[in-house]
């Protein structure tokens, strides 16, 4: 048996533009949130939502909530894979933000005794969006390589931890109300031109890291946080992400351009997912850095 006849999978929380997933052939798997009380499911395309109505659906005041994948969805992506003789990497949304790891392992289980010889690897990325997406892109690549699945799945959990995730949010009732910040915290950023600051910790959770005035300040700060911790710029690859700001970030990637030069540089919007907790206006940066 070929050790490199396995199939990379992950969550549409890695926010990949559909033409990033085509081009890396990875397999995603659609997540569920609601709003006014009917289901959408999320893809990339976000072809049963777009991007632009849901986050003016959002603006107008609606409030979206999320669910995990359910073990029939993990049993539908999964099955035919191993049907096909080939075995699954697995790399999930953050543990410390939803139990999507924590299911998919049950499920894992449940199909490598249904599927004898196959096996299903299931790694919690303790990343959100593009900083799991980045993961995602290394993995394809050390497959392209070579690498096997247990090596792939090792130096992931080996830098997982050196993905920074340095994130300018308008506000923070969206993350309070999805219990993704304590109240303290929430309450903190609602003075009247303040914008939090957050990053995602070593555990894969959210935590506010500081407060300024006004975007441009906040801008500021992420490209300083930016200077600190990324080790090799001009080697890095740089992922930048946002919610219902599309010009802000196009401007955002410029300036990062002209002053760090990295040696790749993406640009995502989030999708409801993760949009359905932080709201629009979200601003960030992510690429392996120093530390998280």
């Amino acid at each position: 048996m070929n050790e490199n006849n396995f199939v990379i999978v992950t969550d549409v929380t890695c926010d990949f533009p559909p033409e990033m997933v085509t081009k890396l052939g990875v397999e995603i798997i659609p997540m569920e949130f609601l709003i006014d009380e009917v289901s959408y499911l999320h893809y990339p395309d976000a072809r049963e939502m777009s991007m632009e109505e849901f986050y003016q659906r959002v603006k107008s005041g609606k409030m979206p909530t999320t669910t995990q994948i359910n073990q029939n969805t993990y049993r539908k992506v999964f099955s035919p894979i191993l049907k096909e003789g080939k075995d699954i990497l697995y790399i999930a949304f953050s543990s410390g933000l939803s139990s999507t790891w924590q299911g998919s392992c049950l499920a894992a289980r449940e199909l490598e005794e249904k599927y004898p010889g196959r096996r299903v690897m299931s790694v919690d990325s303790r990343c959100a969006s593009a900083g799991e997406g980045l993961l995602v892109l290394h993995a394809v690549r050390m497959k392209e390589q070579g690498a096997t699945m247990e090596e792939i799945a090792a130096w992931i959990e080996e830098n997982r931890d050196h993905v920074c995730h340095w994130v300018l949010v308008d506000d923070l009732k969206h993350l309070h109300r999805g219990g993704r910040l304590p109240a303290v915290a929430a309450v903190a950023g609602i003075a009247l031109g303040i914008k939090p600051l957050i990053r995602v910790t070593e555990e894969g959770k959210l935590e506010p890291i500081g407060k300024v005035r006004g975007r441009k300040k906040g801008i500021e700060y992420l490209l300083k946080k930016t200077e600190e911790t990324c080790v090799d710029p001009q080697k890095s690859i740089m992922w930048v992400v946002h919610t219902a700001c599309e010009e802000e970030a196009k401007d955002f990637c410029r300036t990062l351009k002209s002053q760090f030069h990295p040696k790749e540089l993406y640009l995502s919007e989030i999708g409801p997912i993760i949009g359905a907790h932080t709201g629009p206006n979200v601003l960030a940066v992510v690429f392996l850095g120093t530390h998280k």
